[in-house]
């Protein structure tokens, strides 16, 4: 089995490197990775738990700082966490219970042993006897069983009780992992379907002769598409191309090879074609605390136009991508710039690339953000795999899935 710091190792580089691409491939890359990480770490006599979450979160905090824009790695580090946390609460729970349960059965013993007659002095005598020799006539004949004799000691009570507690603390560690990676694997189940659980809602949301407006590339929008066209919904999809760089396109394409009518306008386009739309429904790179969005740009602008025409704007998110953290300045913080050679070719703009005369800095500068941030009251509706909810009520979703004492994982440097 390869060391687990090399596994994590090539991982942060691959996360620097940005050779990763997609939330969902991420995470399920992310999960197996701590699900090793749990698998191969060496656990103490006491505190296993605390333990573990050392470790997940030390790894956590190499992983998030190779890719901070990532948030999927940060949510997938949280919900481990608040695994190692529920399945040691469990099973402290069970234990407890077990040990009232013990306690009620040797008061009922106590019951039942005073029911019972006590041995009568001669016969606790012959019991003494009995141990220092052999049984003989008169051993018998003063009816005391040689079964009743007290048997021979060859350790102390003390030892067999460490023992004992050594045992069941072994049993203890054994089962608290095992119970935390089987509930890992359902959360990497969970991650390999998140698709599918949102694809099946798809019938419920789309009707007959809808018009639909989607922008990005994204795998949950084409599978939910195609779901409702599995179940004989008869609908057009018209997608915005998404420049700079032109994921409508590779949207479109998709959608046509799965026999869905699409129609494929420009971004500039959106406000003018939103009217004639009955639903707009995208992705989203991330979910927030608050029920805001961050998604690929020029979402932010669709949402706009679809409030201001009473459009509603729909976002399909696996539960990986719900982020227990409130936006502050999610322009910046939560964004990241791509090559300027998507929006502007160098050799047709080298002069203009020069430096200004006296100012020592090029006349044309080039933005290209990642992502957009959708406010909440721009979206009508969240459909995930446990299914719709409003954007105010993700906040209570998210509090069933992560703990408070986790929130923060990196740690802040010294000022």
């Amino acid at each position: 089995m390869p060391d687990v710091q090399a596994q994590v190792n090539d991982f942060v580089v691959k996360l620097q490197k940005r050779k990763i691409e997609g939330s969902k491939t991420t995470a399920k890359l992310t999960a197996e990775l701590l699900r090793s990480v749990i698998s191969q770490q060496r656990m103490p006599q006491t505190n296993q738990a605390a333990a573990l979450i050392q470790a997940i979160r030390a790894v956590g905090e190499q992983l998030i700082r190779a890719n901070p824009v990532e948030l999927a790695v940060g949510n997938i580090v949280r919900r481990v966490l608040h695994i190692i946390r529920e399945e040691d609460l469990s099973l402290t729970t069970a234990t407890i219970g077990g040990l009232s349960v013990s306690a009620a059965s040797d008061e009922e013993d106590e019951l039942e042993r005073d029911d019972h007659p006590a041995l009568s002095a001669a016969a606790v005598a012959a019991a003494s006897r009995s141990t220092l020799r052999p049984p003989s006539l008169q051993t018998l004949l003063e009816d005391v069983p040689h079964s009743a004799a007290v048997p021979h000691t060859y350790s102390s009570g003390a030892d067999s009780e460490e023992k004992s507690k050594s045992t069941d603390k072994n049993s203890r560690t054994r089962k608290l992992k095992h119970n935390i990676i089987e509930t890992v694997n359902e959360l990497i189940q969970d991650i390999n379907t998140c698709h599918e659980q949102i694809a099946e809602q798809a019938v419920e949301h789309i009707h007959q002769n809808e018009v639909i407006l989607t922008l990005g590339s994204s795998t949950t929008v084409i599978e939910f598409l195609c779901a409702a066209k599995e179940k004989r919904r008869s609908f057009r999809v018209f997608v915005a191309e998404g420049a700079p760089r032109y994921q409508g396109h590779v949207l479109a394409k998709e959608l046509v090879a799965r026999g869905l009518q699409t129609t494929v306008i420009t971004d500039s386009a959106v406000f003018a074609m939103i009217s004639r739309m009955n639903m707009v429904i995208v992705g989203a790179h991330a979910v927030m605390a608050n029920g805001s969005v961050i998604a690929p740009v020029g979402l932010n602008m669709v949402a706009l136009a679809a409030q201001r025409h009473a459009v509603p704007f729909v976002v399909l998110a696996g539960i990986h991508k719900l982020c227990p953290l409130y936006p502050h300045n999610p322009e910046v913080l939560l964004n990241e710039l791509k090559s300027p050679s998507e929006l502007l070719d160098f050799g047709e703009f080298s002069d203009c690339m020069d430096f200004g005369t006296g100012s020592g800095s090029p006349l044309l500068h080039v933005v290209n953000p990642a992502f957009d941030y959708v406010p909440p009251k721009l979206v009508s509706l969240f459909i995930t795999d446990t299914g719709g909810h409003n954007p105010s009520y993700m906040y209570r979703l998210i509090a069933d899935y992560y703990s408070a004492d986790d929130l923060v994982i990196q740690k802040r440097p010294a000022s």
